[in-house]
């Protein structure tokens, strides 16, 4: 699906602005760098990058609707260090080259405090390392390959990450659902997903299975008619697609058009109602690991859930719930460290411990992970239900 109409949330919570390029300014932190002055005195800005337009779009505009209700919810309890908070939103439209113009004018522009975002984790990967050149930390709700956190100490996430989640699924496909052969089909030019691909199959073949075909495509491709083909004649009784959703509903609808009778799995880049939209019932019986789910939800969970659907019209995706948390654990650390000054919101940050978030319990660990938990949804009737858990 290509969306490519802007999208503005007019709330006086903050703004949505397309990222470009910007007057960089001196190295070293955001409003708070120094301490003191007027900085400490105004809003807490909490800077966002998203693809809030392109074929990602909803995975943008869920987390920043979710980002939104928590800063609203924390300003109506008084906000923190007796100051309100703001949210500033950039369009990264999917685009590397926008999400590292966006970082920087989240930096030097709009003196962010702290940076929320991206979910791809090709886009988290092209803003932090400007974010820790700068010393600004920058929390990512659901980028999910290891090397995010890998560019330096600033930079966080509030996800469980690849090797886990692709673990996860590899195990359920093996022990659970007795698999023995089971094809891959990633998408090459995106490093979530060939971190997903990579993780399952490696967690598969050490359980005993066996990869019957490997095909490949890239993001925006519309006929997959030659790699489901090569699929269909390898004998696999699942279809590994660790992809985003857009691509993934059209796989699926590949699949049954050429009579693939087999489930397809995948991680928590299917979370998305256009998901269902777009595969329809070709995606029946088809599982995904994903950050929470709404009918198995925690009391804090489901509040947040009809929080959403209140002002929103609309039940949040995992992805959205990882917004709304990323969002709280920034505050928190804000309001342990006592300080928005850079350096000791990155210190409170690194020994956030047993946070209550709406996606579960975050521990951060020595590589700024946190230790969660997974859950798997099995798709029936158009809609994503609770399959299971599994804890770290």
């Amino acid at each position: 699906m290509h969306r490519r109409q802007l999208f503005s949330l007019a709330v006086a919570a903050g703004i949505v602005i397309s990222g470009s390029a910007c007057k960089k300014k001196d190295e070293g932190g955001g409003s708070d760098a120094k301490g003191g002055g007027k900085a400490d005195k105004g809003e807490i800005i909490i800077g966002h990058y998203a693809s809030m337009t392109g074929n990602t779009a909803h995975f943008g505009q869920d987390t920043d609707k979710a980002a939104r209700l928590a800063v609203e919810q924390l300003n109506a309890a008084g906000g923190v260090l007796g100051r309100k908070f703001k949210i500033v939103t950039f369009d990264t439209r999917g685009d590397g080259a926008e999400a590292a113009n966006a970082v920087t004018r989240l930096i030097d522009v709009e003196n962010s405090t702290a940076i929320l975002g991206e979910v791809a984790s090709s886009l988290s990967l092209q803003g932090a390392p400007i974010a820790q050149r700068r010393k600004v930390p920058m929390v990512s709700p659901s980028s999910t390959n290891p090397k995010v956190t890998q560019v330096g100490d600033y930079i966080f996430r509030v996800c469980y990450i690849d090797p886990f989640q692709g673990k996860v699924m590899a195990l359920f496909a093996r022990r659970t659902l007795k698999l023995d052969k089971v094809a891959i089909l990633k998408d090459v030019k995106n490093d979530y997903s060939i971190g997903l691909a990579d993780a399952f199959q490696k967690a598969f073949v050490a359980a005993g299975g066996t990869i019957a075909a490997e095909q490949s495509y890239s993001a925006g491709d519309t006929d997959f008619s030659a790699q489901v083909t090569a699929i269909k004649s390898s004998g696999a009784q699942a279809i590994w697609v660790p992809g985003y959703y857009a691509e993934v509903g059209a796989i699926a609808r590949t699949a049954a058009r050429l009579g693939v009778k087999v489930p397809l799995l995948g991680g928590d880049g299917w979370d998305a109602p256009e998901l269902f939209t777009i595969g329809g019932d070709a995606l029946n019986g088809s599982y995904f690991s994903n950050h929470f789910a709404p009918d198995q939800a925690s009391p804090l969970a489901q509040k947040f859930v009809a929080d959403f659907k209140a002002k929103y019209g609309q039940e949040p995706t995992g992805l959205g719930a990882l917004g709304y948390d990323g969002v709280m654990v920034i505050a928190d650390a804000i309001r342990r460290a006592g300080s928005t000054a850079p350096a000791a919101l990155r210190d409170a940050l690194a020994t956030t411990k047993a946070y209550e978030a709406v996606t579960g319990k975050i521990t951060m660990d020595k590589d700024r992970n946190p230790e969660k938990s997974v859950v798997v949804l099995k798709i029936d009737g158009g809609k994503a239900k609770y399959e299971s858990l599994v804890n770290p």
